[in-house]
């Protein structure tokens, strides 16, 4: 049998590793305590906006993925904020979905225009306003937010939202050390969750499940306007929305529907 000796030299090695070990036991624990009260670098918010529809068989891992996107905020220096949008051209495959609308179909048609897509379709997700994938693709989505994260956006800001009857107000400002670009300033109005058993269609007989679905998205002033105030904005409320379930989003972006310069959330009842 044969039998392992240590050298002197390893001996030693091996005293030294016990003696430092619990110096280097403290240190890594005075690291990991620095790391954890060491403050977090803010998040870059960033839109991403889904064309989708409860008539489309592809759609439902979209809506999954936005939802996981909005969930589990997988892009560390990201704060996705994120639009699900129901179009209204599967309206004739049997199944009429009653978040569609044809002001969603129009927008996805100009961006259509602006991205040099030849024809729209569903799934589509649409990363801040300036590149757009297949919507149930989750490696170019994280990539896409990735990307987006990177560029610096306008720090809005959002007062409280205030009920008046079938009204909601609010103000919005910005903080920027220069004068703030031309663009346009849209709020929208979200449902935060919502389910449908489909009875009709392709989707027959599947339960579907939404976030931030889009109930309201109006443009409401001009972005450089906010920049010498705090302008109060006003927007009608649906008569059948549920505002303990619902977000109010407001972002800026360049004119012509071009790329998003800066997006808030927050609860539309406070």
């Amino acid at each position: 049998m044969k039998i392992q000796r240590f050298s002197p030299l390893a001996t030693l090695w091996l005293l030294g590793l016990f003696i430092l070990s619990p110096i280097r036991s403290t240190a890594q624990r005075a690291l990991q305590t620095a790391m954890q009260a060491a403050p977090s670098p803010p998040r870059t918010p960033v839109l991403v906006e889904l064309f989708t529809a409860e008539g489309c068989s592809s759609c439902p891992p979209a809506d999954l993925l936005l939802g996981w996107l909005e969930r589990e905020q997988p892009v560390p220096a990201a704060n996705i904020i994120v639009l699900e949008e129901h179009v209204d051209y599967w309206e004739n495959g049997g199944w009429h979905d009653r978040f569609s609308s044809s002001q969603y179909t129009q927008r996805q048609k100009y961006y259509a225009s602006l991205l040099k897509i030849e024809n729209i379709y569903t799934p589509e997700m649409v990363v801040d306003g300036s590149v757009q994938f297949l919507g149930n693709d989750p490696a170019k989505a994280l990539h896409s937010i990735t990307e987006a994260a990177r560029t610096p956006k306008i720090a809005l800001s959002l007062t409280a939202p205030v009920l008046d009857g079938n009204h909601i107000g609010f103000s919005v400002s910005a903080t920027s050390a220069s004068p703030l670009p031309k663009g346009d300033l849209y709020a929208v109005l979200v449902e935060n969750t919502a389910s449908t058993d489909v009875h009709g269609g392709e989707n027959k007989g599947r339960h579907l499940d939404h976030v931030s679905v889009v109930r309201l998205l109006q443009r409401i002033g001009k972005l450089e306007k906010i920049g010498s105030g705090s302008p109060v904005f006003q927007i009608k409320v649906p008569s059948d929305a549920n505002l303990a379930d619902m977000s109010l989003i407001v972002f800026a972006q360049d004119l012509d529907q071009g790329p998003i310069r800066g997006v808030i959330s927050t609860s539309a009842k406070q």
